[in-house]
């Protein structure tokens, strides 16, 4: 049975939040306190990226003060949300920003040792209703995004890092029918580098709920474990929390704390244990739930009981 490594995503610290921690350091050394095995760094704001840490020397520094604190980076998540309209975004025909971008995230999550960076679609859940995302068409647009990331995927593997897209109801292409098609679009361009971020969360609100599903709501009989079952091979990250199947105020996934959501843990851990993950991590995502402190040493708690039943090795 394979093994398990417990780490929380920095970004919890900072939205919603009624005090923001901002000072990476704070969380390190809480984490550190809390017996968390590593951080996930959303590089954006006042926490690390390559505006604040835009040299080598500065980066290795970084990198020694996360293993000072007995921590390890589970992966990073990066600040492209910049690119939204056609002609600077991640939809033009050619999105030399975006990948420019990326390239530089590359190079920076490389120097702290990182070996997964996430990815959205960016583009809200209705967009091709727009006038804007009518003049793109849907079809070209999700010929766009293979494109794109077909093109970011072989960058990553300039580096050896894998791309995890993170599908979720707060952004376009959340029908399990279009996850499908995008990961088996980019994968078949020849990049087994590519694949998901499977969040228990999301996938329970895509698949179970339906949520913000445009037009005729597509949804699997099994739910998240469906999910995860058909993505099986091709899921490259993974982030686990409750769901008590709603959306929160920013039109996406509510990220209820363990034990207040409707998700079956002792049938979502084996299967993620057993879905080819290429990485040990379990990632606590609090993103958007408010005093997140106050929930992240329960949230240890709960995943040392899951991993004593189910990564014990």
């Amino acid at each position: 049975m394979a093994k398990a490594r417990i780490s929380i995503g920095t970004w919890a610290y900072l939205f919603n939040q009624e005090t923001p921690t901002n000072d990476f350091h704070v969380i390190l050394h809480k984490l550190q306190d809390l017996g968390y095995d590593g951080v996930e760094l959303g590089s954006f704001g006042p926490h690390p990226s390559p505006a604040t840490h835009p040299t080598k020397a500065k980066r290795q520094k970084l990198k020694k003060e996360i293993a000072d604190h007995g921590l390890a980076l589970s992966a990073i998540a990066v600040d492209l949300w910049a690119f939204k309209t056609p002609g600077v975004s991640i939809l033009d025909e050619i999105p030399s920003a975006y990948t420019t971008a990326f390239l530089g995230w590359c190079h920076f999550a490389s120097d702290l040792d990182v070996k997964t960076i996430r990815v959205d679609t960016v583009l809200a859940p209705n967009y091709f209703d727009t006038e804007e995302g009518k003049k793109v068409g849907y079809d070209a647009g999700m010929e766009r995004f293979i494109k794109v990331w077909d093109t970011c995927s072989k960058i990553a593997a300039d580096f050896g890092m894998n791309i995890c897209w993170e599908f979720e109801p707060g952004f376009v292409f959340n029908k399990p029918s279009e996850i499908f098609k995008i990961v088996d679009g980019v994968r078949s361009l020849g990049n087994p580098n590519f694949g998901v971020l499977y969040d228990t969360c999301h996938a329970h609100m895509v698949a179970g709920i339906g949520a913000n599903h445009q037009g005729e709501k597509e949804l699997l009989a099994g739910g998240a474990l469906e999910l995860l079952e058909k993505l099986k091979g091709k899921i490259t990250h993974v982030h686990v929390i409750d769901s008590d199947g709603s959306l929160n105020e920013h039109n996406t996934s509510t990220h209820n704390p363990f034990g207040t959501g409707h998700l079956k843990f002792d049938e979502l851990f084996p299967a993620i244990q057993a879905a080819g993950v290429p990485n040990d991590w379990w990632c606590v995502d609090l993103c958007f739930w408010p005093n997140a402190w106050e929930v992240t040493a329960d949230s240890k708690k709960f995943l040392d009981m899951m991993r004593a039943k189910y990564a014990a090795a």
